[in-house]
């Protein structure tokens, strides 16, 4: 095992495009560099594809790099496409046995019952296993370490790792204190790298990325700008951009309009074109979330050359530096302090701009791919 070279790798996910979400998109996105790096790749999903595949059926995602990736559509025709198939497991064992694999890599949130069925499936066909988790337990935890599964996973020799240091105590500690690797996120960091500097217009200018639930705690977000702006020399113009699309939306308008914060725009969900753009008219991003295991968004506008404010004690805690690349704080009065604070010091701002040009993110995915082999090699120790 340990003189793998190429490897042949299933990767199992209940989520995958044309679903949207983090999961989805940073296993597609794997399963894409894996395959651009010369490896074999075959996903097994419980999402329909865009023309309605499911049932088993093989469709094949092909790059104009000449590289493509084989997915399993395993999905059962259920209302609204909810990706969960109990019945899947035995065809799977069959094409897992028949296929070649060197290993599965499992990507797990709090609830993933496909992949986490697959997990003892591909044990069960003799396969080294890898298992990902890109989700913050929080106050499933002790749900999740009452019924054992993580532990159970870690006896068994499958190496279990989390998408951070916070994410990887969680499921340690649901583990059992099995060890549990620290596997960032990945993205394209030259893509999101900022272009040549031009003026970015008259104020400073706040953007963040979201999906608008309230797990992301966008009302607190609007709560700290409303603060920040109290803060702030009035003299000072700022607007801010909230790009994204969700339930509070509704919530949050009637909140932009009760406190006269027509300086907030609200444009919906931004393509990744989009967003690209909106990084790099930003002068600072802004994260109220805490239960966030990573925190692909932060990453992305820290790619971009913005300076990153987030609460500590998140997942952005890996892709933070404080005082170098951004700042992070404890509480949502904090936020608003810290915003208030770039925005009166343009040379505070540059200079955390002038690092961010010069140090690119760690996280590219030529790196998280390396960390993700050494995952498997580590599974294919313990197998």
């Amino acid at each position: 095992m340990a003189g793998w070279t190429l490897v042949k790798v299933a990767l199992l996910s209940d989520c995958y495009p044309p679903r949207l979400g983090g999961i989805e998109r940073q296993v597609h996105d794997l399963a894409h560099h894996l395959a651009g790096a010369g490896h074999t790749v075959e996903v097994f999903t419980a999402t329909a594809g865009s023309g309605g595949e499911r049932g088993g059926a093989r469709t094949t995602e092909a790059e104009a790099a000449g590289h493509s990736v084989v997915v399993h559509r395993m999905a059962l025709p259920l209302p609204g496409g909810v990706p969960v198939n109990p019945f899947a497991p035995p065809e799977v064992r069959r094409r897992l046995e028949a296929g070649g694999f060197d290993v599965a890599h499992a990507h797990l949130g709090v609830v993933s019952p496909f992949a986490a069925d697959l997990v003892g499936t591909a044990l069960a066909a003799g396969l080294p296993v890898a298992a990902t988790f890109h989700c913050v337990l929080g106050p499933a935890l002790p749900a999740v370490r009452l019924v054992g599964q993580a532990r159970r996973w870690a006896g068994r020799g499958v190496a279990l790792s989390a998408v951070s240091r916070m994410a990887a105590e969680e499921v340690s500690r649901a583990a059992g204190g099995a060890e549990v690797a620290v596997l960032n996120n990945g993205i394209d960091v030259d893509w999101w790298a900022p272009r040549d500097e031009a003026p970015h217009g008259a104020g400073v200018h706040v953007v963040t990325a979201m999906r608008l639930v309230s797990r992301k705690r966008p009302l607190a977000l609007l709560g700290a700008l409303h603060r920040a702006r109290a803060l702030l020399d009035p003299a000072v113009p700022l607007h801010a951009t909230i790009a994204g699309e969700g339930p509070q939306r509704r919530a949050m308008e009637a909140f932009l309009r009760a406190r006269g914060m027509a300086w907030v725009a609200l444009p919906g969900r931004l393509d990744r074109e989009g967003l690209r753009r909106l990084h790099h008219s930003g002068d600072v991003y802004v994260s109220a979330a805490r239960l966030e295991a990573f925190g692909i968004a932060a990453l992305e506008a820290r790619a971009a050359g913005v300076p990153v404010v987030a609460l500590r004690g998140t997942g952005v805690d890996d892709v933070v530096t404080p005082g170098v690349d951004g700042l992070l704080v404890d509480d949502d009065e904090g936020l608003a302090v810290a915003v208030a604070g770039l925005a009166a010091d343009p040379g505070r701002r540059e200079a955390l701009r002038a690092h961010l040009r010069a140090v690119p993110p760690r996280q590219g995915w030529a790196g998280t791919v390396e960390a993700t082999l050494a995952e498997y090699r580590r599974a294919g120790a313990a197998s």
